[in-house]
């Protein structure tokens, strides 16, 4: 009986070469279970027998063929051009290692991983194509008996009675690589080493600045859009909007004229306006009549916005400044003011109340303009019409006191008497000294002249004396015509003074009336039906980018002192 051993051996995948005409080789039998698998240490393998008792040769494999094309080929036949060739393909490391493996596998004399690719190919074989054990199989040995056999084994045929023969094996030499090569595998490992510390470092690094951002922006962020969006009180806002105005008369011409009716002639009322709406005197006000700070004590606020019970002014002044908001825009001249509340309608309430106290802001602003006008011309006009009463009622004391009505008039009546005096005087001279002019005159006509004269001379110069000298315990008629001028003076210059004053009066109501401030609503207050805080989306994502901001601040702060430090 025929016995057949196998021995293995790796098989290569590229067929064996055309054998010699010859006789074909028979078929395996199935080895026996007791057969010996490899012949005893020092025994020669024997040559397998065939069917006819023949025996031959034993038949080489594809690595003896290999490695006596490469001794037959020498070590210096590998082509520096297929080396150069191999390494521009880019393969990867992987690629390199799995072919210096099968090389080791076939037992192929490599260099170094480019080479043992090289020799691979050179000997038909595909170094990055995964092999499977059917596929390293022998053609001439394949067969269902022999399928789970080790790859590349090789029968071996005992007959009966004889021993087992054992195919020769080639005893192949530790080949150490070359400094170049061990040195570009130290480098290699050395490169792969810093590879793996570098994505390592990567690694913990990306980790940390995950982690970071996590707690320095992401949860604040997540903290305050669970605040907006589950616990924030929706509040209410009611927009106003309101100009001031200045009252122009239809005769308003010049300079003022053309300031007058724009924003500029009323920018520093709708200024002051702002600011008082703004002030705590307002909050003070809005909370004595419509209850500002209890509104915002109530106990359905959330805990941030609500305002304790037992509040200061101070705190209850920010909660105001927070939800009343005043804005003057200067271009337009409108006050724009937003109320909110924690109820549409007590918003529309504070509102209305706030447009309330601006516009009796503006008329006490105004009226006190008014006043301070009219009140310097009311009194010069009163000072005016007092002096000239006491010059009037000067005239008439002295009057009553010299009894005379008119100095004018009394010298005109004494003047005129002593004209009259005068002539009568002169003619009565004459005609005495007509009568004395005669020879023989008659005395008794000449004395009753003579006396007449003398009277006469004494009656005007009485006269004369009235004008000029003053009598027992009185004032001369010269003495009390003066003064009678200087108080008839005196009282057409406070009546000219009292025109002067009214009309300055008149002056100062009509420019008190042109300062006159209307205040108008352009935009009433009317309640909302929707809340309009808080504005989930939009805040969370203005804390994102807060919180972003501030720790891209600080990170890049630390970057610069740390490179600082370390320079």
């Amino acid at each position: 009986m025929t016995i057949k051993l196998k021995v293995s051996r790796y098989h290569l995948r590229r067929p064996d070469p055309v054998a010699p005409p010859g006789p074909a080789p028979a078929a395996r039998a199935p080895r026996p279970a007791n057969a010996s698998a490899m012949p005893s240490a020092g025994q020669r393998p024997a040559a397998p027998v065939t069917d006819d008792g023949f025996g031959a040769e034993p038949f080489p494999t594809a690595g003896d063929q290999v490695g006596a094309m490469m001794d037959a080929a020498g070590p210096g036949a590998a082509s520096v051009a297929d080396l150069e060739q191999i390494r521009k393909e880019g393969l990867t490391g992987r690629q390199l290692r799995m072919a210096r493996r099968m090389a080791q596998k076939y037992g192929l004399p490599a260099t170094s991983d480019f080479d043992a690719v090289r020799l691979l190919r050179a000997a038909g074989i595909d170094p990055f194509q995964k092999a499977t054990i059917m596929e390293m199989i022998s053609a001439d040995g394949s067969s269902p008996a022999n399928a789970a056999e080790p790859p590349g084994s090789r029968a071996l045929t005992v007959q009966p009675g004889g021993s087992a023969a054992q195919l020769p094996q080639t005893i192949k030499p530790i080949k150490v690589p070359s400094t170049e090569v061990r040195a570009e595998q130290n480098h290699l490992s050395e490169v792969q080493r810093i590879q793996r510390d570098l994505a390592k470092r990567r690694r913990r690094r990306s980790a940390l600045l995950m982690a970071r951002l996590f707690f320095f922006v992401g949860l604040p962020t997540l903290l305050a859009g669970w605040y907006y969006y589950m616990i924030a009180t929706p509040l209410y806002a009611t927009k106003a909007e309101f100009v001031i105005q200045q009252a122009q008369p239809a005769g308003a011409q010049g300079m003022g004229g053309l300031l007058s009716g724009t924003q500029f002639a009323t920018s520093q009322d709708s200024i002051a306006v702002q600011g008082y709406l703004q002030s705590r005197d307002a909050m003070m006000r809005l909370e004595e009549d419509k209850g500002f700070i209890s509104h915002f004590a109530q106990d359905h606020i959330d805990p941030i916005q609500r305002l304790e019970p037992d509040a200061t002014r101070e705190m209850a002044y920010k909660v105001y400044q927070r939800n009343v908001k005043i804005a003057y825009d200067p271009t337009e001249g409108i006050i724009k003011m937003e109320v909110i509340a924690a109820d549409p309608q007590v918003s529309a309430d504070f509102s209305r109340a706030l447009i309330g106290y601006a516009e009796e802001q503006v008329d006490h602003l105004t009226q006190r303009l008014r006043e301070d006008q009219m009140k310097g011309a009311r009194e010069s006009y009163e000072m005016a019409q007092e002096a000239m009463m006491a010059a009037q009622r000067k005239v008439v004391e002295l009057q009553e006191q010299f009894k005379i009505l008119s100095s004018e008039v009394e010298v005109s009546l004494i003047t005129t008497q002593i004209g009259q005096l005068e002539t009568q005087l002169s003619q009565d001279r004459l005609s005495l000294a007509q009568m004395e002019s005669n020879q023989t005159p008659n005395v008794a006509r000449m004395e009753p002249l003579k006396r007449r004269i003398a009277t006469l001379e004494s009656e005007i110069a009485t006269l004369r004396a009235r004008l000029t000298e003053g009598s027992e315990g009185g004032s001369s008629l010269a003495q009390v015509q003066s003064e009678l001028l200087v108080a008839q003076a005196d009282v057409q210059t406070r009546q000219l003074l009292l025109g002067q004053s009214l009309q300055a009066m008149e002056t100062a109501r009509t420019d008190a009336n042109r300062q006159v401030r209307y205040l108008s609503v352009s935009v009433s207050p009317v309640p909302p039906d929707e809340a309009t805080y808080p504005r989930a989306f939009e805040n969370t994502m203005v804390t994102l980018l807060v919180f972003a901001g501030i720790y891209l601040m600080i990170s890049m702060t630390a970057a610069i002192l740390r490179e600082q430090v370390s320079a």
